[in-house]
């Protein structure tokens, strides 16, 4: 492992650490599904992807059309393609349009365009969500590439580096491409997740039918080495869904059966060692659990900015105004008198001298700028315990660095060399300098500079 040995790897989960990766951050839709659909058109064995969120009419950057036509036109090259839905009966009554659960509907409209893809679906005990975001590409082979992360099929996030504002809706959000050995363990993932999702041998659960979308065989091997970059691949599966317990290649029979909970073991290790610095980037801050651990974190004298959606996800606003959730609100709102936190939202100038507010919808941690991870999972109680989540952890230097300059670039409106020439406690007294000076200019109705505003953390999800 690298120098960052005061972070530990994940130890009950089914992953192991694996050296000898490359990876590379992808900020913001259009580059990161312009950098997904490239990989596609350059497979040579196969497409595997599996979906949370999708709407229907949504199209990839550029000319690459849609999802389903990148699929097809991959599958009619000959090449393995695979999806894997979540299916959520519940949510097709409340919101149509950005779910795809294989209704009658929507099969025969894969019927009538001749969809060549395979597919299934899998489901889990409502509420919770099969929210893995990942593709695979050229599953073991030398070509093999995966990409994880948190950015949904939906129109509002193919959104440009920088968030101009002309871009009214804008959310913003990260992938991580990753070559390598560990990109075997996104494999192993989904194969694991395919062969055994709930809805395969029921009518209607796998396109175009279940002998068709056959069973797939787990990796054998380690793939080569592609960098030098040391990566662990996490996860939150929950207990009684998948019964699999065939190890991936050099790592250990896992029961699965009983559950995962490496995503959250790699959240709070990371806290708990941490010395300098924690950037955080999160739709949510909903884990009381984790919010414990933050506030040892601060004691200690660790600086941390925690970028979240300027208005609240409207699952946290309905929260705030229930009473059985007050205890867990006050150790969030005592965080206002803490000198070393910062809560921040990110949002636009609209050139009228108004402002629209840019959706943090990235799911990542920076740590001393030596440990990352980044992913699908929430900072929320049900990412880390119940939905199906999963994540790349990365302990590398001068990845770490480059990622923290290159978000704080455009949140801050400085140039990558300018922040690669501040350590990270420098950089994130920066970032509390330009978030505080523009929170002053939103309220006199001043443009920002930068993107970057304070929160008052016992006022957010009350507005």
């Amino acid at each position: 492992m690298s120098a960052a040995v005061s972070i530990p790897a994940a130890e009950a989960g089914c992953y192991p650490v694996r050296t000898g990766n490359a990876i590379a951050p992808l900020i913001d839709g259009v580059p990161a599904f312009t950098r997904i659909c490239q990989a596609v058109e350059r497979a040579r064995v196969s497409v595997w992807l599996t979906v949370a969120f999708l709407d229907h009419d949504f199209r990839m950057p550029g000319e690459f059309g849609s999802l389903f036509d990148v699929l097809d036109k991959a599958a009619r090259r000959g090449l393995d393609v695979r999806a894997l839905f979540w299916r959520c009966p519940e949510l097709d009554d409340d919101d149509p349009g950005k779910h795809f659960a294989g209704t009658g509907v929507q099969r025969r409209w894969l019927a009538h365009r001749g969809a060549a893809f395979l597919a299934r679906w899998d489901r889990l005990p409502s509420p919770h969500c099969h929210h893995q975001k990942s593709w695979l590409i050229d599953a073991g082979a030398t070509s093999e590439v995966a990409f994880v992360g948190g950015i949904n099929l939906d129109l509002d996030s193919i959104s440009s580096p920088g968030h101009p504002s002309r871009e009214r809706r804008s959310i913003h959000d990260v992938y991580l491409e990753l070559r390598g050995p560990a990109a075997t363990d996104v494999n192993h993932n989904f194969v694991q997740r395919w062969n055994h999702a709930s809805e395969r041998g029921r009518r209607g659960g796998s396109w175009p039918n279940f002998s068709r979308a056959n069973d797939l065989r787990p990796p054998v091997r380690v793939s080569p080495a592609a960098g030098d970059v040391t990566v662990q691949v996490s996860r939150t599966v929950q207990a009684g869904h998948y019964r699999d317990a065939t190890a991936t290649p050099g790592g250990h029979r896992f029961h699965v059966a009983d559950g995962e909970r490496s995503v959250l073991e790699h959240y709070l290790a990371a806290i708990d060692g941490a010395t300098r610095t924690i950037y955080i980037e999160d739709q949510l801050i909903a884990s009381p659990e984790l919010v414990v651990h933050l506030y040892g974190a601060l004691a200690r004298g660790v600086e941390i900015v925690y970028l979240v959606p300027g208005e609240a996800h409207p699952d946290f606003a309905a929260a705030r105004q229930d009473p059985s959730y007050a205890s867990a609100f006050m150790a969030l709102d005592a965080l206002r008198d803490r000198k070393n936190f910062l809560l921040a939202g990110i949002a636009s100038n609209d050139g009228n001298g108004g402002y629209h507010d840019i959706y943090v919808h990235s799911k990542l941690m920076l740590v001393d700028d030596e440990w990352a991870t980044v992913g699908s999972a929430n900072v929320a109680t049900r990412s880390f315990h119940s939905d199906t989540e999963l994540n790349v952890s990365v302990w590398d230097r001068a990845h770490v660095k480059a990622l923290r300059c290159a978000l704080l670039s455009e949140h801050l409106g400085r140039s990558v060399g300018a922040l690669a020439r501040l350590d990270d406690r420098a950089a994130m007294a920066l970032f509390r300098r330009v978030a505080v000076a523009n929170q002053g200019r939103r309220e006199r109705g001043q443009a920002l500079a930068g993107l970057a505003f304070a929160i008052d953390p016992a006022r957010y999800g009350h507005e």
